[in-house]
């Protein structure tokens, strides 16, 4: 292989490295920023809470209006990142399934 060949693959994927975590930062700020955002822009409030293992708190935001809903995950004493989002929320309250033995 060239030397340009090889100083274009490696400034190619440092490139990509460097976007791919200047997107992964972006998606990240202040609690009270992503919680304003996704009200403002969305008309998500929050839907759920539970705590990792790792003491992150993970978070359900959705609107029943739009069916938009985001997931967020907020590092203890750190920034609140958006996990995952999408379309077509519904909200469900399941009970356990009946484990009895039948009679």
């Amino acid at each position: 292989m060239s030397r340009q060949f090889l100083a274009f693959t490696f400034f190619s994927a440092a490139m990509s490295l460097a976007a791919h975590e200047a997107a992964a930062q972006s998606r990240c700020a202040s609690r009270d920023a992503v919680v304003t955002g996704l009200a403002e822009r969305y008309g998500e409030s929050r839907q759920s809470m539970g705590l990792a293992a790792n003491n992150t708190v993970v978070e359900i935001f959705a609107s029943e209006e739009t069916g938009t809903w985001t997931i967020t995950m907020t590092r203890p004493g750190g920034p609140t990142c958006l996990v995952a989002s999408g379309e077509a929320f519904q909200a469900m309250l399941e009970g356990l399934p009946n484990t009895d033995s039948p009679a």
